[in-house]
């Protein structure tokens, strides 16, 4: 009775450690981060296979991906572990899931072109850009005007995923409008990047 209620509290311990080292990845920001990329391909696929069924849960896979974009940020923070990794392969994340699901969008006629190249166009020199900052040694935190940027962007993208009007609600319609949107403060949002880079270069 003793060695199998010791042989319990072994397992009770090792299953206790094992659930510790999970919450520990599952709760680090990087991993937050690599599964938003790892979410692209199904979402790509989902919508290679466009129907109503398939775009909802494309829908909801971009938006739990979305989600962990604020929680990376937010445990980052609270357990003292951001980086200049983390500030690169964030964005970096943020930008492959947006631009997929633009490039996905257009492929099925969902949105205009010429406001997806914009935008993805936006996003790549961006990216070069931050990465050219990192060189000076300088802050590559995302200002106000690129918290609300990302913000629209997923508030347009989720609707026009879902395209269907569910409730007597048309999400295309609402999507649409919130895409001009995040068109506006993706380019405003680019040239006050593009302002603070030649401030820096000049001093």
């Amino acid at each position: 009775m003793t060695i199998l209620q010791n042989k319990l509290n072994v397992t009770v311990m090792m299953l206790q450690k094992s659930a510790g080292t999970i919450k520990k990845v599952l709760l680090n920001p990087n991993f937050m981060t690599l599964s938003r990329i790892a979410s692209v391909p199904l979402l790509v696929v989902l919508m290679i296979y466009p129907g109503k069924l398939t775009l909802l849960l494309s829908a909801v896979v971009f938006s739990i991906a979305s989600i962990t974009d604020y929680f990376d940020g937010y445990f980052a923070r609270k357990y003292g572990l951001v980086s200049n990794l983390g500030k690169i392969l964030d964005p970096l994340a943020d930008k492959l899931l947006v631009s997929s699901a633009f490039i996905m969008l257009v492929s099925l006629n969902f949105v205009p072109a010429w406001i997806a190249c914009a935008i993805i166009g936006r996003e790549l020199a961006v990216t070069g850009l931050r990465c050219v900052i990192i060189e000076y040694g300088q802050d590559v935190s995302a200002s106000w005007l690129g918290k609300y940027k990302t913000g629209f962007q997923i508030a347009s993208i989720i609707p026009l995923l879902i395209h269907y009007p569910y409730f007597g609600i048309h999400f295309d319609s609402i999507g649409y409008v919130l895409v001009y949107g995040a068109l506006l403060f993706t380019l405003w949002s680019g040239v006050d990047y593009f302002i603070k880079f030649k401030k820096l270069i000049s001093s």
